[in-house]
């Protein structure tokens, strides 16, 4: 009776046992099946071993304890690359399959749709490619997450998505999906996270969002999405993240996002959103970031932010938006980040910002004035040590930098460029050892480089291009040796290039361009292996340039401008080190007014045999010794009826320059620094460097003893010329004349015979070359030809505030620097003449034919500002049109202004703009600035408006807004 019970037993369960080992044996054998399609340099499935009996103790394998059956495949992050195999089919009680971050390819396998238990898979940051299956969702089963995101899916995104009623996320962000939205999408009421960013999307967002009850999460962030935002999005009351971003949406921010008391998240940036920022977006009590950026919104910043105490990161940054920074954000106790950069935000720099503890803050590129101070430093410092990154760059900030700058421990990155800012450097940003990125460039900063900054160890970037720093290079910025970037140019900086450059090994970029640096460079500069620029030229270096690395393939570009330089770039062969021979140059003279004898820069030179050398050498002793003695004689004939005026060494003036004494009885004042002539004043008005001529004289481009590069104007007005005194007092005005958009004089020279002014140097060139002459250069831009505009006009109402009428506007008399920057040249030299007799200055600026206002030609009219005024207006038609004020055909005449009004009136101003720029302008900014300049070139003084009005006015151009035309109109 026992025997035939065992028997029984075994009978019944033997088939179950066969079963489950049947079924074990499929999960191990689909695993070995799916391994071998792998590449596994990592060897992370090195626990994968096919005798086993069961894979639940392999890595990156989970089982169900109750069956043994594989539930979970995670292997994310196992650099696993390959092929999905069809081996985890067998896995029939999968329920997620997460391999994601490994470089897996080939396409999804649609038939993932077989494992019924399936719900989750993940294959994100992988290479897969091709569509996404619509068989995966036909008859999804559990699905419920599913990410693809991080490949290079493409195709549409399939219809049968919508019908996939269990899912609750989908991630397929950052692929190549293309189409519209399924028009059902939105029935998936049961889904909580959607991302479909960084893909192809295009089209309108389908009707019923607001029917995504369950949705916490939205994603359609950088796609090419238009027409209006969800109108119903308040209806989704749990969504606590949304990022319609990058897209090119229009219309307002709908009222019923007001209604989403759950979001912490709102991202609209980079549409094309319009009208004001709503007042109630600070009652979103719960809202912790907002980012509004690169939109059209217009108006103020709410006054309501500041009822925001949840708010971390605030980004209303590259839009039209007016106005000051509302105080109440001080009330944002929580707030982190704000950036209000791109705007045309103005008002008093708000100094209250540094006590709120920010970490980021940009106001770069507003109309914000004032000084920086750092208000409260003593009770609030725990504010300041928090701050990491700080943009104030391209406003009209004035005064110096504080010293108290120190105070920012934590300071990353410090942006001050294209302000107004004065003074020296402060030694204090030695004390910044986490700073990254200083810009300070574009300012008017004086003195010199701080040997201090070495205490920035952390140093990456360091830019300090375009100010007025004097002295050496520190070498003590070998310090800084994680330094990439060094930009020194446009200064007036000496001395040598210090060989410590050399030490700092990840340099890429250095610009020391348009300095006064000399000597040799260092040898040791082939070391650096990173550089991909190093620019040196246009300064007074000498000797062979540095053999290998980059220096076997610089650019001539890079070391133009130094004449002693030597080597195979410069073509310029270096001399041997042996004594050099005699040279004899058959053209010594490069002073020579005869147009006979032209002269050469790069002379031939005539190598001579030792012999010659000693019969040339008894020859010359014999000559040098007569003339020696008849000199002698001629001074003793004239010393006694001297004409010349002696030599004079007065002290320092008010400008804490030097009055130095030339050689050929004449006085050198120099209004920042010293330098001296040399060889006399007549040595350095060489023809060959003449730039220009004009009514009131010639101009040269030369280099002073120092090296300092500047432009020379040797007036020719002399018998009209004010006494020494009235000529120095007058000229001493006009040095004190400084402005971004002014050429500065920097000194004078003086004898009764000779004057000189001794002005910036600005290697652009004139707006009359850019415009009329040399053929091979670029046209300029609609975007430059609007700067030099502004320039021009910020230019000149700086002089006119200053009581200094210019008289002698015309493009060749607008300087363009190497950034497009305009800077007005000649202004205020009719002061220099005894009266101001509008017949004599007329002969005189007869080449401003075109330019000069109808008042000139009559005696009762006061000649005032204004006649800059129409200048300004010639000039803005000159710079759009591209034509000259006056152009004499074969048998006509077109005067430009009238030729302007005339095509205006009949609608047809779009004709006269010039050509070259081929259609790439903007109208909305070009046809206002066209009225401009003909309401400023207006017959009638009075019809004409201020410069100060002007340039409100171009700013309102620039940036368009209402009331605009109506505006200019008016003046």
């Amino acid at each position: 009776m026992v025997v035939k019970f065992l028997l029984l037993f075994l009978l019944l369960i033997i088939p179950s046992v066969v079963l489950c080992l049947d079924a074990l044996n499929d999960d191990v054998l689909g695993l070995i099946v799916f391994k071998a399609g792998l590449q596994d340099p990592e060897l992370k499935l090195v626990s994968w071993n096919e005798s086993d009996d069961s894979p639940c103790k392999w890595d990156g394998i989970r089982c169900d304890p109750a069956t043994n059956r594989v539930t979970q495949l995670n292997l994310d992050n196992f650099y696993l690359s390959g092929q999905i195999s069809r081996g985890l089919l067998r896995l029939q009680s999968l329920q997620i399959i997460s391999l994601a971050n490994n470089n897996l390819s080939g396409s999804v396998n649609p038939e993932f749709a077989h494992l019924w238990g399936l719900q989750s898979i993940d294959l994100s940051g992988n290479n897969l490619s091709g569509s996404i299956p619509s068989e995966l969702f036909e008859q999804c089963g559990s699905l419920k997450s599913v990410s693809f995101a991080n490949n290079g899916l493409s195709g549409v995104l399939p219809e049968s998505l919508s019908s996939c009623m269990t899912l609750q996320s989908v991630n397929l962000s950052s692929n190549r999906i293309s189409g519209n939205l399924p028009e059902k999408i939105w029935s998936l009421n049961g889904l909580q996270s959607l991302d479909l960013s960084d893909n192809l999307l295009e089209g309108e967002i389908p009707q019923g969002f607001g029917g995504m009850y369950s949705l916490r999460v939205i994603s359609l962030r950088k796609n090419a999405f238009s027409g209006v935002l969800p109108e119903d999005i308040g209806s989704c009351l749990q969504l606590q993240s949304v990022n319609f971003g990058e897209n090119s949406f229009s219309g307002v921010i709908p009222e019923s996002l007001q209604k989403l008391n759950m979001c912490s998240s709102v991202s609209l940036n980079g549409n094309l959103l319009s009208g004001e920022v709503p007042d109630w977006i600070g009652h979103m009590q719960s809202l912790e970031s907002l980012d509004l950026s690169t939109n059209r919104f217009f108006g103020r910043i709410p006054f309501t932010l500041g009822n925001n105490r949840s708010l971390k990161e605030l980004n209303l940054s590259s839009n039209g938006i007016t106005g000051g920074l509302p105080q109440s954000l001080m009330n944002c106790d929580n707030l982190l980040a704000l950036d209000v950069s791109k705007n045309l935000l103005k008002g008093k720099m708000p100094n209250w910002i540094f006590e709120m503890g920010l970490q980021k803050f940009s106001l770069s590129r507003n109309k914000f004035k004032g000084m920086i101070e750092f208000p409260s430093l003593r009770t609030n410092a725990l504010s300041y040590q928090s701050l990491q990154v700080l943009d104030l760059s391209s406003n009209e900030l004035s005064g110096v930098i504080p010293s108290e700058i120190k105070a920012f421990r934590g300071l990353q990155f410090l942006d001050m460029s294209g302000n107004l800012l004065i003074g020296s450097i402060p030694s204090t940003v030695g004390d910044l050892n986490m700073i990254q990125v200083i810009d300070l460039s574009y300012n008017m900063l004086n003195g010199s480089i701080p040997s201090e900054i070495g205490g920035a160890i952390a140093l990456r970037e360091l830019r300090l291009g375009g100010n007025r720093l004097t002295g050496h290079i520190p070498p003590q910025i070998e310090n800084c040796s994680s330094l990439t970037a060094l930009v020194l140019s446009k200064n007036n900086l000496t001395g040598p290039v210090p060989p410590t450059i050399a030490k700092l090994t990840n340099l890429e970029i250095a610009d020391l361009s348009y300095n006064n640096l000399s000597g040799n460079l260092p040898k040791e500069l082939t070391d650096l292996s990173h550089l991909t620029v190093f620019n040196v030229s246009n300064n007074n270096l000498e000797g062979e340039l540095p053999a290998g690395g980059f220096f076997d393939s610089i650019p001539l570009t890079s070391v133009y401008g130094n004449p002693s330089l030597c080597g195979s770039v410069v073509n310029q062969s270096c001399p041997a080190v042996h004594p050099k021979p005699i040279v004899l140059n058959p053209n010594p003279s490069t002073n020579s007014d005869d147009d006979s004898f032209p002269s050469n820069s790069h002379h031939k030179k005539l190598m001579l045999s030792v012999s010659a050398l000693i019969a040339i050498g008894a020859a010359a002793f014999i000559f040098l010794g007569v003339v020696i003695i008849s000199l002698l004689n001629l001074h003793v004939r004239n010393s006694s009826h001297q004409l010349a005026a002696p030599m004079e060494f007065s002290g320092k003036d008010e400008f804490s320059g030097s009055p130095m004494s030339d050689s050929q009885y004449g006085k050198l004042v120099m209004f920042s620094g010293e330098a001296d002539f040399g060889s006399g004043a007549h040595a350095l008005l060489n023809k060959d460097s003449e730039l220009g001529r004009g009514g009131f004289g010639v101009v040269y481009h030369t280099v002073l003893g120092d090296g300092r590069s500047v432009a020379i104007k040797k007036l020719n007005i002399s018998s009209l010329i004010k006494s020494q005194e009235e000529f120095e007092r007058e000229v001493k005005k006009l040095g004190k004349v400084r402005h971004h958009n002014l050429v500065s004089l920097e000194g004078y020279y003086w004898t009764p015979s000779l004057q000189l002014l001794i002005n910036e140097y600005v290697p652009g060139g004139s707006l009359f070359k850019h415009l009329h002459e040399d053929p091979s250069r670029t046209s300029l831009s609609w975007h430059q030809r609007f700067n030099i505009v502004v320039g021009l006009a910020k230019g000149l109402d700086h002089l006119h505030k200053m009581n200094i009428v210019h008289y002698n506007l015309k493009s060749s008399n607008i300087l363009i620097d190497n950034s497009d920057e305009a800077k007005v040249g000649d202004f205020g030299l009719a002061r220099l003449l005894p009266m101001l007799d509008r017949y004599i200055l007329s002969s005189k600026i007869q080449s401003a034919l075109g330019y000069m206002a109808p008042e000139f030609a009559c005696k009762t009219v006061k000649i005032t500002e204004k006649c800059d005024v129409y200048g300004f207006g010639i000039l803005v038609l000159e710079i759009v049109t591209g034509r000259k004020p006056v152009e004499y055909m074969e048998d006509d005449v077109v005067v430009l202004a009238e030729m302007v009004r005339g095509a205006l009136e009949e609608g047809k101003a779009e004709d006269c703009i010039d050509q070259r720029l081929q259609g790439n302008f903007v109208a909305e900014e070009v046809i206002p600035v066209i009225k401009l300049g003909l309401i400023c070139a207006s017959q009638v003084p009075s019809n004409r408006p201020d410069m100060a009005e002007v340039v409100n006015i171009l700013e309102l151009i620039q940036c368009p807004s209402e009331g605009r035309d109506e505006e200019i109109e008016q003046v």
